[in-house]
């Protein structure tokens, strides 16, 4: 199913919040933690690999990254989809808490996550699910800087190749006939439509009646030939990291595997209407990516 470990892509995408946070100018997405649960040294370090200025033993770049004039192939490549996303997630997911008393939110490979300390809602409750040694990463951090965990976030660690997402979740406490959001971001683009459909099913099964489920995912125009060559310049710089991209869904198979498992696409944003929602008349190399889409869908009532 999903990957293992914290990968680097997903590094890159924290990483992008982050900087985007502090030095973004008309900010689509203002994640003013992400510096801090990165910490500088990994912060300077991704800055340095990007820039080409770490050297094989893993060196810091002689100055912080924070010091370096934008990179250019960060906004290109990494920070629309990034932030965008995440951006389209949470503003879903307030909708959606808006209208019940009680949220149940369930961040799938959450990652460096830092919504439970942006949170203001105390009826959203939030569960974490990521790799082991990734959640234990998360909470060193989390420790080291003397934050104080919110009541209502439950950090669930798994190994989503070999555990049981539903043994896992209600060991945590999750409650499934209690409304709940699912977001899987970032993760679809290295999924068989096999491992994907699995993952669809067991949210379905732990999730009641007219919950959610955000993510984003890439089109079947992906890896065609006359495809624009900033997605193939993305594909290639994944696949260099070490987690090339596996398929990519067409509107139609992504909204079949949903409906075969219980789920009804209540907002699809193509990269058009990304486009028009997150970067119209931005001045910067910032624009939606011309292969990825958004899709918020419903569990459907019996």
């Amino acid at each position: 199913m999903i990957a293992a470990q914290e990968s680097m892509t997903a590094k890159l995408c924290s990483f992008a919040r982050a900087y985007h946070s502090m030095l973004g100018k008309n900010k689509i997405f203002d994640d003013y933690l992400a510096y801090d649960i990165i910490g500088k040294d990994e912060y300077d370090e991704i800055g340095g690999l990007l820039k080409g200025q770490v050297e094989s033993e893993g060196k810091l770049p002689r100055y912080g990254f924070e010091s370096l004039q934008v990179f250019d192939e960060m906004d290109h490549y990494f920070s629309p989809i990034a932030l965008s996303r995440i951006a389209f997630a949470e503003r879903a997911l307030r909708r959606f808490a808006r209208r019940r008393s009680e949220c149940q939110y369930v961040i799938c490979g959450a990652g460096m996550d830092t919504f439970a300390f942006r949170n203001t809602d105390e009826a959203i409750e939030v569960f974490e699910l990521d790799h082991p040694d990734t959640q234990a990463y998360k909470l060193r951090r989390i420790h080291k800087l003397h934050w104080d965990v919110p009541r209502n976030t439950h950090y669930a660690a798994i190994d989503f190749e070999q555990d049981d997402l539903g043994k896992t979740l209600l060991h945590s406490g999750f409650r499934p006939y209690e409304s709940s959001f699912f977001s899987l971001l970032g993760v679809s683009y290295y999924l068989t439509p096999e491992a994907f459909r699995e993952f669809v099913r067991s949210i379905s099964l732990l999730s009641s009646p007219g919950s959610q489920f955000v993510l984003d995912f890439p089109d079947d125009s992906t890896f065609k030939a006359e495809t624009g060559s900033r997605v193939h310049r993305l594909a290639e710089i994944t696949r260099r990291l070490g987690e090339p991209m596996r398929h990519g869904f067409s509107l139609d198979e992504m909204r079949g595997i949903l409906a075969e498992e219980g789920f009804v696409i209540r907002t699809h944003e193509s990269p058009e209407d990304i486009q028009r929602h997150f970067f119209a008349d931005r001045t910067d190399q910032q624009r939606a990516m011309e292969n990825i889409h958004f899709i918020l869908a419903e569990k459907r009532q019996h």
